[in-house]
């Protein structure tokens, strides 16, 4: 269940929303609904790629906190992404080479909550994730980075390997974390560079794996052989910043 203060309920609540420009991150549709104002909000649900789940009624009055959802409920973003022109502007702002965190399927709010306060402290420019099969910023996220979401740039992108590109074409070249990878430490991490975490057991997915340039691997010396997402971009960030200093 998302938090309910940014749940937004009921047809024409929803179509406002989007015309002013709100940040929304998944609808619930009744399944079979077919009037003018379902057809808006399922237009404009397209043109902003916001995922739409249809459902029963039985399951949109367990979604609906006040119970007037007319067959429609919205969970709107609790702050506002920045695009990924931002992370850049920012970067060339401060005189550096680009240092972004790019999140594959990171599912969990205290995960993605640690990653943006570590690309905080880190001196990352930005963090980017994808619109589906994750988590947007809510309430829990903002809680679990310790007010480093309030100064960390966050874009959200329908196809994190389509963005892999286009960055590519702007000098960055990409590093992912997995166990069968190089030695972090025999890697050049320096330069325009976007770190690539994936979630926890399903790892980065195959297709953006592709792209990246180098696999790295965290020396593992104990009796377990993974690392909680949050804590394997904090030690491979920091191997990144180590390097951009010397």
């Amino acid at each position: 269940m998302r938090d309910n203060e940014f749940t937004i309920e009921g047809k024409n609540e929803i179509i406002e929303a989007f015309r002013a420009g709100k940040s929304i991150d998944r609808l619930f549709l009744l399944d079979g609904a077919r009037d003018g104002a379902m057809q808006t909000i399922k237009r404009e649900a397209k043109k902003h790629s916001v995922r739409i789940d249809f459902v029963d009624r039985t399951r949109l009055d367990q979604l609906s906190p006040g119970g007037k959802h007319q067959g429609a409920i919205a969970y709107m973003a609790a702050y506002e992404y920045s695009s990924v022109e931002d992370i850049l502007a920012f970067a060339d702002e401060k005189g550096e080479k680009p240092f972004i965190f790019l999140l594959d399927n990171i599912e969990d709010p205290h995960n993605l909550g640690a990653i943006i306060r570590t690309a905080n402290v880190c001196g990352a420019h930005g963090v980017i994730i994808p619109k589906n099969r994750a988590v947007g910023l809510t309430s829990t996220v903002a809680k679990a980075s310790a007010g480093a979401i309030n100064y960390t740039r966050v874009a959200r992108v329908t196809n994190l390997g389509q963005t892999i590109d286009e960055l590519k074409e702007k000098g960055l070249w990409f590093v992912c974390a997995d166990m069968d990878g190089e030695t972090m430490y025999s890697l050049d991490l320096k330069g325009a560079i976007g770190l690539v975490i994936g979630a926890e057991g399903s790892g980065v997915g195959r297709l953006v794996r592709q792209k990246c340039d180098y696999v790295a691997a965290i020396p593992m010396k104990g009796d377990i052989d993974s690392l909680n997402a949050s804590v394997a971009a904090g030690v491979l960030a920091y191997e990144i910043v180590r390097q951009r200093q010397v």
